[in-house]
């Protein structure tokens, strides 16, 4: 465990299973009971993901978002994706390449593209026109 500013970056366990969830969901309480919880999860470790680690993902992730804090996930690796994606829950999570990318995300804007063929834009000029 290391912390960024206010971000704080977690190695996740090699079992993130039924046996090693409820130990993890136990030492991320902390983490998730202060002001805005903001956190990566480091995933380059975990060697097993079932059922009960993705719960715990959505547990925390949930318990993040109660007090306007996220959880991102970093380094997660190939057969773990395929998990998360079975379960359909791969979207609800951001997912980087690295623990650093995660963290600096915590820290830029997001961007958004501007659609230009929306009825109420002025495709010539690029600027709004009145309604």
């Amino acid at each position: 465990m290391y912390s960024c500013g206010s971000v704080v970056v977690l190695q996740a366990p090699q079992r993130l299973d039924k046996r090693g969830a409820c130990a993890f969901l136990n030492q991320l309480k902390p983490f998730l009971e202060e002001g805005r919880p903001q956190l990566v999860l480091d995933c380059s470790g975990i060697q097993q993901l079932d059922s009960a680690g993705v719960e715990t993902l959505l547990c925390c992730m949930e318990e993040a978002m109660k007090r306007d804090g996220d959880i991102k996930l970093a380094a997660v690796a190939p057969t773990s994706a395929v998990i998360l994606e079975l379960m359909k829950v791969d979207r609800l999570f951001e997912v980087f390449e690295t623990p650093e990318e995660a963290v600096r995300s915590f820290y830029s804007l997001p961007a958004y593209e501007i659609a230009t063929d929306l009825p109420w834009m002025d495709r010539s000029a690029g600027e709004f026109k009145a309604a």
